[in-house]
């Protein structure tokens, strides 16, 4: 007898493990891919703009999906030579709501001047949750070198007599000179400078101690810089290194602000949490577009 038979259908048991089996058949996810990484703030330089950024944007985006990364677009072009306790304030208002959506923490990559806005950031924000912090060939001691902006700027001086101009009360509202360390006239630098000299605690004020504390909340600082970035002067300044009144470069803990800790370098170093990522070979305006660079320095803290 021939027996007849229907179309199969699968049992129930069947259907109810279907979608189980299907998981099993997908290809793994790579566990990088799995995660969730905290947001990315970047910080420009001097007359850059967050077009700038567009490269380190595809890596972080390629290596890290699903970041969220704000390349804040405030300060733009010329206006970076407005006074950087003003372009803290700005910066100030643009990370203050990421920071409240992001109870995890966020990292912060700042380059070049940027890194001194975010440095202060770091010192006047009471409550900032900054995980790493990343400055990316910054001046973080000062600058002391002829470089095409300051020429362009001061067309008739040169570093050996910027002094006159950049510790006056009108040089003191320029950018640059809020940060121009002159190392032959320190008791200018230290009466007149009004940003580097607070932020590094080399002048008495009387929020010093506020500010070391909230500095002191950042998880890592992650220093990155190069012999031959070609404008930051000293390039060690990147390292907290800089000029004696010799011009000779005295390393970070030569330095009187690491050895009076005078706002949190070397507690910092005490416990493991500063990562110095020297690179020769990179001028300055490719730090952010470099790969190698990206890979080495940047990526590996982007948790």
């Amino acid at each position: 007898m021939v027996e007849l038979r229907g179309p199969w259908l699968p049992s129930a048991g069947f259907l109810l493990l279907l979608p189980f089996l299907l998981l099993l058949l997908l290809p793994a996810v790579p566990a990088h891919h799995r995660a969730s990484y905290k947001p990315v703030i970047v910080v420009h330089g001097l007359f850059d703009s967050s077009y700038s950024f567009r490269h380190l944007l595809e890596y972080i985006n390629e290596t890290h999906p699903g970041t969220v990364v704000t390349v804040l677009d405030l300060f733009d072009g010329r206006e970076s030579l407005r006074p950087l306790w003003e372009q803290v304030q700005g910066f100030r208002e643009a990370v203050a709501p990421i920071m409240a959506k992001a109870p995890q923490g966020v990292h912060l990559i700042c380059y070049s001047q940027g890194g001194l806005v975010c440095r202060a950031l770091l010192s006047v924000m009471d409550e900032h949750n900054v995980d790493s912090f990343i400055s990316l060939s910054s001046p973080q001691m000062g600058q002391y070198g002829d470089t095409d902006y300051l020429k362009w700027l001061f067309p008739t001086s040169m570093r050996s007599n910027l002094y006159r101009i950049c510790y006056s009360p009108w040089g003191q509202e320029f950018s640059i000179c809020n940060y121009w360390h002159d190392p032959h006239h320190d008791d200018l630098y230290l009466n007149a400078s009004s940003f580097l000299a607070l932020i590094n605690g080399e002048r008495d004020h009387p929020n010093a101690t506020a500010w070391r504390k909230n500095f002191l909340r950042v998880g890592r600082l992650v220093l990155i810089g190069g012999p031959d970035d070609g404008v930051i002067t000293p390039w060690q300044s990147s390292f907290f290194g800089f000029y004696d009144a010799n011009e000779t470069v005295l390393e970070m803990e030569e330095q009187l602000v690491y050895l009076r800790d005078s706002f949190g370098l070397k507690t910092l170093l005490a416990r493991g949490a500063i990562v110095r990522c020297p690179m020769a070979g990179i001028a300055h305006t490719a730090w952010h577009s470099n790969r190698t660079l990206y890979e080495t320095c940047i990526e590996p803290w982007l948790s």
